[in-house]
């Protein structure tokens, strides 16, 4: 029998009791007892209560016996009631929430998310990143503590953080966290070959899924690659630049730390795609007017021509042309990046 089948169960076993007792009094009682008493009488009987009774069972002693039926059988069935509504508890909402199956619904209905396997020291970073930009992700992790230090992180987001408990190496965890409809995956697991793991299953699915994997090792790194990853990042490799930079351009650093660590703004280095029915396309980066309309820094434009190496050209001129399949990278707040990359897609 299911939870919802044993509580229910116990709750219409409790009901036909407390009904039985009042049927009981009633008739019993004789005419000196009203069905309001009789259902108090049953009500507190039931409960194991011990309040004085207002039904007198002392002058009549079928009445009585009646009674110490219920109390019997009423203490039984309250514990029963009680070890059912507990076990239903510790069953549903602990092993399979219903808060949990609202969020598995969120997830089912987003799309072009990113997905952010394993909340450790690098996923975490990952994670909160894509928080602070206001970008769309479901993260797998097996241990609900690691989420839960990713909540306390970011209080304001608690309920907005989507999640899948789970292995990220299997396919199916994978499927629920809505890795068909994903534009992206990053695979930040502790272990080496569990991003090679995951790069593999993912890449064998989804030719065209962006993915970027942690790796630790250069050896690892390079079968990662191979095994479809677009990118692989080491920690201990952008740690080392980080501490030369720090010493070479003390500056650049600090103004790329006030970038990211800015509680008033999300100052970010971001990327504008122009698609081929974009409305941007064909037009200046005049006619566009990024800083007076959206308060962006033009940085580079890149160009991409089939069967040619892409083309980057940085710090573009007023009058360069933005072709269609072309990216414009800018440097402005998030907020406003989202509304120029919603004009630019033509969004309404």
């Amino acid at each position: 029998m299911t939870p919802q089948k044993r509580l229910l169960f116990a709750g219409g076993l409790f009901f036909g009791l407390i009904v039985f007792s009042v049927i009981g009094y009633l008739l019993l009682g004789g005419k000196a007892v009203s069905f309001l008493q009789a259902l108090y009488m049953a009500v507190i009987t039931v409960s194991g209560v011990g309040y004085g009774e207002i039904v007198d069972t002392a002058s009549n002693p079928a009445l009585r016996i009646f009674n110490m039926f219920i109390v019997v059988f009423g203490v039984a069935t309250t514990v029963y009631v009680f070890s059912v509504v507990t076990a239903f508890i510790v069953e549903v909402e602990i092993a399979n929430p219903f808060w949990r199956r609202r969020m598995q619904k969120r997830i089912s209905e987003i799309s072009g998310h990113i997905i952010v396997c394993g909340l450790g020291d690098t996923g975490r970073h990952a994670a909160q990143e894509l928080l602070k930009t206001g970008s769309e992700f479901v993260a797998i992790e097996t241990s609900e503590e690691k989420i839960k230090r990713l909540k306390e992180s970011h209080p304001g987001a608690y309920d907005g953080i989507l999640y899948v408990l789970g292995d990220a190496t299997e396919e199916d965890v994978l499927e629920k966290a809505g890795l068909s409809r994903a534009k992206g995956l990053i695979s930040a697991l502790p272990q080496d070959k569990d991003n090679l793991v995951v790069t593999v299953v993912v890449r064998q699915r989804y030719p065209n899924l962006r993915i970027v994997a942690r790796s630790a090792s250069h050896r690892f790194a390079e079968r990662i690659l191979r095994a479809g990853a677009n990118s692989t990042v080491s920690p201990s490799h952008i740690g080392g630049l980080r501490m030369a930079s720090e010493l070479i351009r003390p500056h650049v650093v600090g103004f790329l730390d006030l970038m990211l660590k800015e509680q008033s703004k999300t100052l970010r280095v971001e990327e504008v795609e122009i698609k081929a029915k974009s409305p941007w396309a064909g037009k200046s980066l005049r006619e566009l007017d990024l800083h007076g309309r959206y308060n962006l820094l033009p940085l580079a434009l890149k160009e991409t021509v089939a069967g040619k190496e892409p083309h980057l050209e940085v710090n573009p001129h007023d009058q360069t042309v933005v072709p269609a399949n072309a990216v414009v990278i800018v440097m402005g707040d998030a907020k406003d990046v989202l509304q120029a990359r919603n004009d630019a897609a033509g969004a309404a």
